[in-house]
């Protein structure tokens, strides 16, 4: 699949903006005053050292962290402490993370369902169909009656992935989602992805394949000590860097 030079989105479509985002662990500052705007149908790719900030950042777009300072907004919605907003936007937002967490004792169809039925309120039998439409967009729809220690990791990763998708999420959020593959498997990962970023999601993506990066992004982030150092488009990022710190970081992980 070639998805070189995808259509940019409109600018004036923001789906999630954050300015002058602030985290701290205790006396850790985590993220140092975030500022970008993602627009709907963007798929953003971020990048960047061990500890820089990048996944601290997604998982504050859905309150798995809380920001202590700045905005955020999430399709319209502000993401503070209430409750109520915190439920809206999780309802919108999809998330894969590096371990697969799936429940074991359930079967695939069994994780897949789980959500729509009980957080959706859908039919077992509306939420079924759903599920095996959704096995079968990521390949693995004969796999559906087994359990998740029967799986490969990259099958396992594909289920989580339907899973997320079985919410109807405008946004999907992916942190390392294939850090812990065997590197046979990374492809069959990647390629669900870029299945869904040529769909039209909204996708952001923590990640160092920079070959999926090359052809899906539309717009690089390079974090580093809790800042966005650098960002531009694929032919920016990888062609004319600007930063030192960029340049020293490509040169090491495309070497």
């Amino acid at each position: 699949m070639n998805l070189m030079h995808p259509d940019p989105p409109q600018p004036s479509d923001g789906m999630i903006i954050c300015n002058d985002v602030h985290k701290w662990f205790g006396e850790f500052h985590a993220l140092r005053g975030i500022t970008t705007t993602v627009q709907r149908g963007e798929v953003l790719v971020i990048f960047g050292p061990s500890g820089s900030g990048k996944s601290t950042f997604i998982r504050c777009l859905n309150r798995l962290e809380e920001h202590q300072l700045g905005q955020i907004t999430i399709d319209g919605i502000e993401l503070t402490s209430d409750i109520r907003n915190i439920e809206a936007i999780r309802s919108e937002v999809g998330m894969v993370f590096q371990q697969f967490n799936l429940f074991p004792h359930l079967t695939v169809l069994e994780n897949i369902t789980l959500a729509p039925i009980w957080v959706r309120r859908w039919p077992k039998g509306r939420a079924r169909e759903v599920a095996m439409d959704l096995l079968e967009r990521v390949g693995i729809v004969t796999q559906a009656s087994k359990y998740p220690g029967q799986l490969s990791g990259g099958q396992q990763q594909r289920v989580a992935i339907a899973r997320a998708l079985a919410m109807q999420p405008k946004i999907m959020l992916f942190d390392e989602p294939t850090s812990a593959l065997d590197p046979e498997m990374i492809k069959e990962v990647l390629d669900v992805m870029m299945e869904l970023a040529a769909s039209g999601m909204t996708m952001l993506v923590v990640t160092h394949e920079m070959g999926f990066a090359r052809e899906v992004a539309h717009r690089l982030l390079f974090f580093d000590h809790g800042q966005i150092v650098e960002e531009g488009t694929p032919e920016h990022m990888f062609n004319d860097p600007q930063e030192e710190r960029t340049q020293q970081f490509l040169a090491q992980i495309l070497s």
